[in-house]
């Protein structure tokens, strides 16, 4: 057991119950070493740049010009979290306003490679998705893979295409306000829609056939639903404050914790591509793992991940939820990830979706 101490406003902790198919220590040894060779090769410590020429995030003060709102409301509606409708609805990225305007009023603005990356998908069709015609690029970054998107462009760059590789500032496309809503993006509010976030599962489709038969999905592993949020607004904030001292596979391991779960699985997709995020457990080590404890953020990102031995778990159930943070819940509400029933805490629908998600293998 790991010594770690609980959050005196965390409630309801509880263990767990029986052992489960595993997968070893040693593989997750092997994974990290792997993940860390492949960052040495693929991306030594690099900074993040602004998506387009809009540079106002940096000037004091200038947020009004960086962000674009939602109608009639402040600048903070364009930033990530939970934003709209009172507090109660996520956005999972943030809106650059256009600071260049053609003669007739449409955005100009270029939209660039935030990183060294590789295109790995692209949908030029805006009415198949709210987020127009966009672009995702995958990136290794201080030693953790993560994507970028690109929504509502105007424009594709010519000749773009799945597995190019991408120069940081390269050309991606043109900013516009494309969307599965003719006219829901007005003209003067036209922006990029930027997301930075990691893949939950790669066999999204999958997933989403069984949980959602009577429902299309038109971009594979590649729907918006499959990229779970990280805050660009922050992670550009901090980078620019601690250059090159800012770590972003640090940024994600430090997130806050929202709640505390354990699942009964063993060898499930994040666990191989995330295993920088596992934490060392001696006894799981020796007894061998039945489970995972996972720490997640309040957008639900799985940010800890520690192995745990059958001798560590005393509850049944596939999902158990451990802790609720209480306060960081109060501040973050919008995902509805937990709930309160008969005055004791539970995984809400969302938060058993996203652990389903989580752990699925076909």
């Amino acid at each position: 057991m790991d010594s770690r101490q609980p959050f005196s406003t965390y409630t309801q902790a509880k263990r767990f119950g029986a052992p489960y198919k595993t997968i070893t220590l040693a593989r997750v040894r092997v994974l990290r070493l792997i993940a860390t060779a492949i960052t040495c090769t693929c991306s030594m410590a690099q900074p993040l740049m602004l998506p387009t020429p809009n540079q106002a995030l940096f000037e004091q003060g200038r947020e009004d010009a960086f962000f674009a709102p939602t109608p009639g409301k402040p600048w903070t509606t364009g930033c990530f979290g939970c934003v709209r409708s009172e507090g109660m609805q996520m956005h999972e990225g943030i809106d650059i306003r256009s600071v260049q305007r053609d003669a007739k009023g449409e955005p100009t603005d270029p939209v660039w490679a935030v990183a060294h990356g590789t295109v790995v998908y692209i949908n030029t069709n805006p009415g198949l998705s709210t987020f127009g015609r966009y672009v995702v690029l995958r990136h290794f970054i201080d030693g953790i893979e993560v994507y970028s998107t690109y929504a509502h462009l105007r424009a594709v760059r010519n000749g773009l295409a799945v597995g190019q590789q991408l120069q940081p500032g390269e050309l991606i496309g043109i900013m516009g306000r494309s969307s599965s809503s003719p006219g829901s993006i007005s003209k003067d509010r036209a922006h990029l829609h930027f997301e930075l976030g990691l893949l939950l599962n790669e066999h999204f489709a999958a997933w989403f056939k069984n949980a959602f038969p009577e429902q299309r999905n038109d971009h594979g592993m590649w729907n918006g639903q499959n990229i779970i949020g990280l805050d660009p607004h922050a992670i550009f904030l901090l980078q620019h404050k601690h250059g090159s001292n800012f770590n972003l596979l640090d940024y994600v391991r430090n997130q806050t914790e929202l709640c505390r779960v354990f699942v009964r699985s063993t060898n499930f997709p994040w666990l191989r591509r995330y295993p920088q995020l596992i934490r060392q457990n001696h006894r799981a080590q020796s007894e061998g793992v039945a489970g995972y404890e996972i720490a997640l953020n309040f957008n639900g990102v799985p940010f800890e991940l520690t192995p745990r031995a059958a001798s560590e778990i005393n509850a049944r159930g596939r999902f158990v939820l451990l802790s609720v943070n209480e306060a960081e819940l109060s501040r973050n509400p919008c995902r509805k990830l937990v709930t309160r029933h008969g005055g004791k805490w539970q995984l809400a629908d969302n938060g058993l979706r996203l652990l389903e998600l989580l752990t699925y293998q076909p």
